[in-house]
């Protein structure tokens, strides 16, 4: 693939690397949003939609409204000229704030009139003889490459069920996407994706989802000398959300209410004891104005025994 090639990435460091190692010949696009937090539009190009972007980005994060047009709404303008491209590469990883991303992304190639232009997909995850899952800026130069050339060419019926998802996501009722989770795809992760995305709903016995959940229970379980440990631990072991230091700082300052910190070591309140014994349910406690696309995480509570969602 030469110069009439769109590559769509991840993030900056990406695309630098594809740089360097000519692999992205062609126009690249760096994909600089998390919109797996905060409220969503189907069509993220609207003014109504970089409104709430902005807003939201600008109150947790203290992204500058200035910001965010010059690193994403200019990088969007890359796509007003589909019809100049040949092919389309994706560049997205196994986890959830990827694939979020990643759908909205389809939506908006689908939306411009992608057509018959073909759309690829190179996704990391798990790699033969690795114990963990890896991220695209994890993996050796040669992975790298090997995973250019082994990239999947998404069907029609791909592509529609991104942009399917992508529409629920925005929607108020996300126990739809839970009819989504066995559809077969080229998708690797998505239904571990879609899943993850329904556990960040609270649980109906304890208010907390299973993300703060496991927080809550590494203090317990490690000797975890301070807040920024506990960090580091939590972004190493989330599993399948993929958040950076900011979304799990806003995640662990949520939960204050259930840690104390001794001279020594960061230790369980007795709120954080009973939360984890599930012997007291702190959803009163909790409840902010949190999107999740099109919903507020706290109309939802979920059944981890059903593992379905119940609407307050």
């Amino acid at each position: 693939m030469g110069k009439n090639t769109l590559h769509i990435t991840n993030g900056d460091s990406l695309t630098y690397r594809l740089k360097d190692l000519k692999l992205a010949q062609g126009e690249v696009m760096t994909w600089r949003e998390m919109l797996c937090e905060g409220p969503t539009e189907i069509n993220i190009e609207t003014e109504s939609s970089i409104k709430k972007r902005k807003t939201f980005l600008n109150k947790y994060y203290k992204i500058s409204p200035e910001d965010y047009e010059e690193k994403f709404i200019s990088e969007l303008k890359k796509l007003d000229q589909l019809s100049d491209y040949k092919n389309v590469v994706l560049w997205f990883e196994y986890d959830l704030f990827c694939h979020v991303n990643m759908m909205a992304a389809i939506n908006l190639l689908l939306h411009k009139g992608i057509n018959d232009t073909p759309v690829y997909l190179v996704c990391s995850g798990r790699i033969e003889h690795e114990k963990r899952l890896m991220g695209l800026g994890e993996l050796s130069d040669h992975q790298l490459k090997n995973h250019y050339k082994n990239k999947i060419q998404l069907t029609i019926d791909d592509l529609e069920l991104a942009q399917y998802i992508w529409t629920l996501y925005c929607e108020s009722n996300p126990k739809k996407i839970a009819g989504q989770i066995k559809k077969n795809s080229s998708f690797e992760y998505l239904s571990i994706c879609l899943r993850a995305h329904l556990q960040r709903f609270p649980n109906m016995l304890t208010g907390l989802n299973v993300l703060e959940h496991n927080i809550v229970e590494m203090v317990d379980k490690y000797q975890i000398k301070n807040i920024k440990q506990l960090m580091g631990y939590a972004l190493e072991y989330q599993g399948y959300y993929g958040y950076g230091d900011m979304q799990m700082k806003r995640v662990i300052a949520r939960l204050f209410q259930f840690l104390d910190q001794t001279k020594d070591q960061l230790i369980l309140s007795e709120r954080g004891k009973l939360a984890l014994q599930h012997k007291k349910n702190f959803y009163n406690t909790q409840t902010l104005d949190w999107f999740y696309g099109g919903v507020k995480k706290y109309d939802y509570l979920y059944n981890d025994e059903t593992h379905s969602l119940l609407k307050l």
